[in-house]
């Protein structure tokens, strides 16, 4: 007999997880949340999950207080004799620290696929991962999900002529040129310098703009320094309009201001991370379907290659 399916969430993945159960048919699992005075937190199920096939969305933004509830509830859910454990990370926290680019510092992202396995996690599931090498991070199987899935069907509505993809770093040029295929666009890159961690030097965009509309693809917002500079200069420089795409809307310190403030006609990031904000300039497209095919496939053990467009 097939194990039951329940989806769990932590706390502040919460609004998107209720999505993604409604989505696929089910309730979303009851749990609840004790904070102790001194900050230590406890979170609980209140129902049961023994033998049962357990899903716990949660993204590790902000993410030591939201990695540490994950890890917690995926250790409540071990020691409850849970059959299977999943855990659905749509957007992974510390991905950034992927290598040693300095010395003397820690690999942060081997760090929490140790910390999950350890924890008892069977399986991950998460999107658009700052790295793709992090899969391999994991002695376990990772579904990484591509927000593509949402992002060209959007664009394609857009039915803009003179489009121009492009990538807001060097780091990005991948993601831009498998976009700028699959639309048969060119590609043009912006090349950068740090003065330090979230702060840009001098930046400089190769190709040609002119009379274009560009489109910057990313596969995260956080100060939205890069991001509102490359728009600048891309209008500067006679772009007709410039749009941003990006799966994760970390959008941390001065960001609404930068984006408010840019020449970004309009940004599209999904709902991985609740806004903290509104703006007329952001627009969600939510994740929620994706998730909960991907869910359903596991779940039932099909392949999930139909997912991905490219």
């Amino acid at each position: 007999m097939h194990s039951p399916i329940k989806i769990f969430s932590g706390q502040n993945s919460r609004q998107l997880a209720e999505k993604i159960a409604k989505s696929y048919g089910i309730e979303l699992g009851k749990t609840s949340y004790l904070k102790f005075s001194d900050g230590e937190f406890q979170p609980s199920y209140e129902e049961t999950v023994r033998g049962n096939y357990v899903f716990i969305v949660q993204s590790t933004y902000m993410p030591t207080e939201n990695l540490f509830e994950l890890l917690l509830m995926v250790d409540a859910a071990r020691r409850a004799s849970a059959y299977k454990i999943v855990a659905v990370i749509p957007y992974f926290g510390f991905a950034r620290q992927d290598r040693k680019d300095k010395p003397r510092v820690s690999i942060g992202a081997k760090m929490v696929a140790n910390l999950l396995t350890a924890s008892g996690v069977d399986r991950v599931v998460t999107m658009d991962l700052h790295a793709d090498q992090i899969q391999g991070f994991f002695d376990m199987p990772v579904d990484h999900l591509y927000a593509s899935a949402l992002f060209l069907p959007y664009i394609l509505n857009m039915n803009l002529e003179d489009l121009v993809v492009a990538s807001p770093d060097m780091g990005g040029t991948k993601r831009a040129n498998t976009y700028a295929k699959f639309l048969k666009a060119p590609m043009v890159i912006s090349y950068k310098s740090r003065e330090k961690a979230n702060i840009v030097g001098e930046m400089k965009v190769i190709g040609d703009i002119k009379g274009k509309n560009v489109i910057i693809l990313d596969d995260m917002i956080d100060t939205a320094g890069t991001l509102s500079k490359a728009a600048n200069i891309m209008k500067d420089q006679g772009a007709k309009s410039v749009r941003a795409f990006a799966t994760h809307a970390v959008l941390s310190g001065p960001a609404y201001e930068r984006i408010n403030e840019s020449a970004l006609t309009e940004v599209i990031v999904t709902d991985s991370i609740p806004l903290k904000q509104q703006s007329d300039k952001i627009k969600v497209l939510s994740i929620a379907d994706i998730f909960a095919d991907v869910i359903k496939k596991i779940y039932n053990y099909q392949s999930i290659s139909s997912t991905f467009i490219i």
